[in-house]
C-alpha cells in the first residue's frame, strides 16, 4: 500500500504543479490592460473558459486520487485477487496516445489557420478515441466471459469502476470534440476554433495522463518501480 500511496502523492504533486503553471489561481476578471478592445467569442470569455476547465480537471483529478487511495487500501485484504489485463488494453493505450497526438497537431493547425490539417487532426482524434472506447468494451467482454465478474472479487469491481469512470470522461470529451469538428466544418472564426481545439487538447492530454497512471497501478508497475528505487537508494 505504501508504494501506491507514494504514486498517489506524486500524482497530486504533478497535478498541483501543472495547474499552477496553467494559471488556475489567476483572476482574469481583475486583470487590467487591453480589456476594452476584447470581444468574447460567442459569449464565452476564453480566459474564463480555460480557468473553468482547469478547475474541472482539478476536481476530476481529486476524484481519481480518491479511487486510487481506496484501491491501495482494499488491495491489502486477504481476499484480493489481481485481475489479468486483456492484451487489447495495450492496443487501447496506443489508440488514446494517438488521439492525444492528433489533437495536439490539430491545435497547431488551428494556430496557423490550416483548415485542412485541422479537420484531419480532429477526425483522427475522434476515430482513435472511438477505437479506445470500443477496445475498452472488448476488454470488459473478455473479462466477463473469462469469469471475472463485477461482484465476484473486489479487484474485479475496482477494474470495472476505474476504467468505467475514465471511459465516461472520454465520452464527455467526445461531445466537446464533436462540437469542435462541427465548428471546423462550418468554417467558424479562427479564434473560436483555436479556443475549442485548445480546450479539447488540454482535456485529452489530462485523460491520457490519468489513464497511464491507472495502467501503471493496475499492472503493478508503479509499486514495482518504487520498490526497485528503494532498493537502489537503500
Amino acid at each position: 500500500m505504501g508504494s501506491i500511496l507514494i504514486v498517489l502523492g506524486v500524482l497530486i504533486a504533478i497535478g498541483v504543479w501543472w495547474l499552477s503553471r496553467q494559471g488556475v489561481m489567476t483572476k482574469p476578471w481583475l486583470e487590467q490592460g487591453a480589456t476594452v478592445a476584447y470581444a468574447p467569442l460567442g459569449g464565452v470569455d476564453p480566459a474564463v473558459a480555460r480557468t473553468g476547465l482547469r478547475v474541472f480537471l482539478a476536481v476530476v483529478g481529486s476524484l481519481f486520487a480518491l479511487f486510487i487511495s481506496a484501491y491501495a487500501i482494499r488491495m491489502q485484504m486477504p481476499d484480493w485477487r489481481d485481475v489479468p489485463l486483456p492484451n487489447v488494453v495495450w492496443l487501447n493505450t496506443i489508440m488514446l496516445i494517438l488521439s492525444s497526438i492528433a489533437l495536439h497537431d490539430a491545435g497547431k493547425a488551428a494556430t496557423r489557420n490550416d483548415g485542412a490539417a485541422l479537420r484531419l487532426g480532429l477526425l483522427a482524434a475522434g476515430v482513435t478515441a472511438l477505437a479506445f472506447l470500443s477496445g475498452q468494451l472488448l476488454a470488459w467482454h473478455q473479462l466477463t466471459t473469462g469469469g471475472y465478474l463485477l461482484a465476484s472479487n473486489s479487484a474485479n469491481a475496482f477494474f470495472y469502476v476505474l476504467t468505467g469512470v475514465h471511459g465516461v470522461h472520454v465520452i464527455g470529451g467526445m461531445v466537446a470534440l464533436s462540437r469542435a469538428i462541427a465548428a471546423a466544418w462550418r468554417d467558424a472564426p479562427p479564434e473560436r476554433l483555436r479556443l475549442s481545439v485548445g480546450l479539447c487538447a488540454t482535456y485529452w492530454h489530462f485523460l491520457l495522463f490519468i489513464w497511464l497512471v491507472l495502467l501503471s497501478i493496475l499492472t503493478g508497475w508503479a509499486g514495482t518501480a518504487i520498490d526497485l528505487c528503494r532498493q537502489v537508494l537503500g
